[in-house]
């Protein structure tokens, strides 16, 4: 190595193997150039295992453990660097291999010193006094040989430092990223598929995204003829496949040459293009799969062009990562564990994918269907085999719509998701297998079965979900907290209800939050108070408040499509109607499908005649509203928990109130007290009966319900989240009105925290609430999540009111004694469970809106059934 090389270049994913006798000075060289964290050595691993780093005995466990670590870091893509010896091609080969294994690139850094100052360095150090005179010119031997064959073995990377000056003159090492990374790049893009030589149409395409194509006259023969211009801030990325069987692939060559070339676009190689760069190096190939037609159409080209098509095709990478490791485009996709590595392997993959090794009916390999078993972050686009339409699979998508065949040809707008095709000017090349062959497949196949086959690849997928999805801890990172954990306890009582109860998985896109109350009220005879609320959010600096009616019925979400059709293509469902009204727990709300049926007509009716399809450009909706009465769904709990009660009270409190009656004239001590207090207790009890009946009427048909929705959570395309609550609130009021039988309007105001006069008001219009028999308030902060604010406030508090709270402590409540041991409660609990739950909530249905697999939407679906079984007091 020259003296003047201070710096030492290694590919960011790299595996660094320190060669050199003992003595060397590998260590001091590490320690100075890395991390300590990427540094796995030899003797520390011995000393982990035998408390010994100089105990040779330990050598196997020791590098077993090294071993093992190593492999763990590749797993995750880091720069790892061993320290040891590494001067046995043995020693190396299992390093090497594994660098293989994760496609890590292996880089040798050889520390080459004279034997008499490694061997002094060793005598200076008391644990290595023991070494024998012949081990450093031994190793140092079996070094000189490893020179030789470093390369041969697979290293990328040598670097070979002779003597001390040399490694004492490296003071830098800098890391190199891949070609492959394009993380920086965040688009937005247009990821066009396999063109194979179909040049207007890609002419087409281009301008219907927005390019402008101009021809060029051409100076010298270096001239492609063409200049593309791209819409502002967008990019082009084709993902291979330029050539072969179309009628213009030097055309199709010319122009996407000229798009890298100026930066309107990226490319990555298909194995058509791969093809074609062997032949122009020379290699024999064969002229099959439309091979030929290409070679004529090059045949009147300059051998200038075939150069610049040569070296255009030797440049190009096998895939790229993009928008910080979002997106990742290959042309026959790629495994996560490949996404951003260097290898052969996953070089081969980008470009072939993956096969069986078995042939089909028609000469064609049988290809593992990777995209099934996907679970990467990445959203990939790719393409090689042809579908007759494009869909979503596991945040994988295949754009090649064999426009060469007949087909389309598809570009997939990044990152909006949209999908733009121009259809083939007629078929160019007759497809070896039909474009629409697996299709026929699966016709055939529900034919067969005698199902229904009209559901996307995703839908068949999410079929049937995976246990180890959900059981045992659990950690989901949602946008609105840094993470939510799931503990393994909770996670097995969630799959009990969800296994057991629960509607069919398609139809839970969502699960409301919990509610926290308020603080405890100081006011004597009151348990909850709004003051408390205001004061709440008036400290966490939410300017305004929107205060709702609370209706005593039963929280329950509604997810209901336009007709059975949109419930198949939309959900995944099939025979099931086109909606559900499911609890917070993810059961059906109806056990009379008929009522059912009723329900969900009744509100279709009303949805179309508020013109809302139209409106919000949709044909299905996601609802979170309250279902009255309480009775409807409650009768068994009010029937044997609250009227047991009451029956109890109202059996027993009068006899003994009028025994004690009797009693008091024999002027027994204590008896006036234990009068009073039973009489107290009669009229409680009267009080709780008719709190709970307030509640409570006959349900035998749907003329008998009401529903009072609050919040419109999702349509077609889009949350709600980013809307207010007075927008929620004004919008399903104009849905209300279209069935006043049915449908209930939810009476609120919005109040000025920092307003007395507004509070005063919104206070005094929750004591007559409570006062006619109301149950009480919610109070939530006018922006659905509020913008600006550091951490995440409460969703919403409820207030209760004086009577209503008997149902839920019991009708001695108020009683003395008992209200001030109620005074004591904490909602610490609650409100952290309601903010983890409200995180899930709103990342379930985002999820779902962005097309995440169903998993991914159950992750957070069960995430709030499991938090549920959390020990926290239910009365809160």
């Amino acid at each position: 190595m020259p003296q003047s090389l201070a710096t030492l270049k290694l590919p960011e994913l790299s595996l660094v193997l320190l060669i050199g006798t003992s003595g060397a000075g590998k260590s001091t060289f590490a320690r100075r150039l890395f991390k300590p964290t990427e540094i796995v050595s030899s003797d520390q691993c011995r000393a982990l295992v035998a408390d010994d780093e100089n105990d040779q005995a330990a050598t196997p466990d020791a590098f077993a453990l090294l071993h093992y670590l190593v492999g763990v870091r590749l797993k995750r893509g880091l720069l790892t660097v061993v320290d040891a010896t590494n001067v046995q091609p043995e020693a190396r080969k299992t390093l090497v291999q594994l660098a293989r294994d994760y496609h890590m690139l292996p880089t040798a850094i050889v520390l080459d010193v004279p034997d008499h100052l490694a061997e002094s360095r060793n005598r200076a150090r008391a644990e290595r006094r023991h070494l024998g005179r012949h081990v450093v010119p031994q190793q140092r031997m079996q070094l000189r040989r490893s020179l030789k064959s470093l390369k041969h073995e697979g290293f990328r990377h040598i670097y070979h430092l002779n003597g001390p000056e040399e490694i004492d003159a490296v003071t830098t090492v800098v890391r190199d990223p891949l070609y492959n990374n394009r993380k920086q790049e965040t688009g937005p893009f247009d990821i066009i598929g396999d063109v194979h030589g179909c040049y207007d149409e890609l002419v087409q395409l281009l301008t219907n995204l927005g390019y402008t194509i101009e021809a060029e006259p051409t100076q010298d023969a270096r001239d492609l003829g063409v200049r593309v211009t791209a819409p502002a801030g967008r990019r082009a990325i084709f993902l291979g496949d330029l050539v072969d069987r179309g009628p213009a692939s030097p055309a199709v060559l010319r122009l996407v040459m000229r798009m890298v070339q100026d930066g309107v676009a990226l490319c990555v190689p298909g194995n058509h293009d791969i093809k074609l760069l062997r032949h122009l190096n020379g290699k024999k190939v064969n002229d099959q799969h439309g091979f030929a037609e290409t070679l004529a159409q090059l045949a009147t080209e300059s051998d200038t062009f075939k150069s610049q098509v040569r070296q255009f095709l030797d440049s190009l990478v096998s895939h790229y990562v993009l928008d910080g490791g979002k997106l990742v485009v290959a042309h026959a996709g790629l495994r996560e564990d490949m996404q951003g590595r260097g290898s052969g392997a996953v070089r081969s993959f980008a470009l072939f994918g993956e096969t069986t090794g078995e042939i089909d009916e028609f000469g064609l390999p049988v290809r593992y269907n990777w995209a099934l078993k996907y679970r990467g972050r990445a959203m990939v686009v790719y393409g090689h085999t042809p579908v007759p339409e494009s869909e979503w699979l596991n945040n994988t998508i295949d754009i090649d719509t064999g426009c060469v065949f007949g087909g389309q040809l598809t570009a997939l707008r990044y990152p909006e998701r949209e999908l733009v095709a121009v259809p083939a000017a007629r078929v160019y090349c007759e497809p070896t297998r039909p474009l629409n062959y697996l299709r026929l497949q699966q016709e055939q196949a529900a034919a067969n079965a005698q199902t229904t086959p009209d559901l996307t690849a995703q839908q068949q997928h999410d079929a049937l979900l995976d246990i180890r999805d959900v059981i045992g801890k659990q950690i989901i990172r949602p946008r609105l907290l840094p993470s939510v954990t799931i503990r393994e306890e909770n996670a097995i009582a969630a799959l009990e209800v969800m296994s057991r109860f629960a509607l069919n998985p398609k139809w839970l896109l969502y699960l409301p939050p919990t509610m926290s109350p308020t603080e405890t009220s100081p006011l004597p005879d009151l348990l909850e108070h709004p003051t408390e609320a205001f004061d709440y959010y008036r400290k966490m600096g939410v300017e305004r408040v929107v205060c709702e009616e609370k209706h005593m019925g039963s929280r329950v979400v509604v997810v209901l499509a336009r007709d059975e059709d949109v419930a198949r293509r939309r959900f995944g469902v099939i025979g099931e109607g086109p909606g559900k009204c499911y609890t917070r727990t993810g059961r059906n709300f109806f056990t009379d499908p008929d009522l059912e049926s009723a329900f969900l007509a009744r509100l279709q009716e009303a949805l179309t005649g508020a013109g809302f399809w139209e409106k919000h450009q949709t044909d299905w909706l996601c609802l979170d509203a309250e279902l009255l009465p309480w009775s409807a769904k409650a009768q068994d709990l009010i029937k044997n928990q609250y009227a047991a009660v009451a029956a109890a009270a109202s059996a027993a409190l009068p006899l003994a109130e009028a025994a004690l009656e009797q009693a008091t004239a024999r002027s027994i001590d204590g008896l006036e007290a234990l009068l009073a207090r039973t009489t107290a207790r009669r009229t409680a009890a009267d009080h709780y009966a008719e709190a709970y009946r307030r509640y409570s009427w006959p349900v035998e048909s749907l003329a008998d319900l009401r529903l009072a929705p609050f919040h419109l959570l999702a349509t077609e395309g889009r949350t709600y989240f980013d809307k207010d609550h007075a927008w929620h609130m004004e919008t399903l009021r104009a849905l209300s009105l279209q069935d006043h039988g049915l449908l209930r309007a939810t009476p609120y105001r919005v109040v000025a925290t920092q307003d007395p006069a507004e509070v005063e008001a919104a206070i005094q219009w929750w004591t007559d609430l409570t006062a006619a028999g109301g149950e009480g308030m919610v109070v939530k902060p006018y922006d659905f999540i509020p913008k600006g604010s550091k951490t995440l406030v409460q969703p919403a508090l409820k207030c209760r009111g004086r009577e209503y709270l008997r149902i839920i402590y019991g009708p001695d409540y108020l009683l003395p004694g008992n209200l001030e041991r109620l005074k004591e409660r904490t909602v610490k609990a609650k409100r952290n469970l309601a903010l983890r739950e409200f995180a899930l909530g709103v990342e379930s249905l985002e999820r779902f809106v962005a097309g995440a697999p169903l998993r991914e939407v159950h992750q957070c679906v069960f995430g709030v059934l499991a938090l549920e079984s959390e020990a926290v007091d239910p009365r809160l």
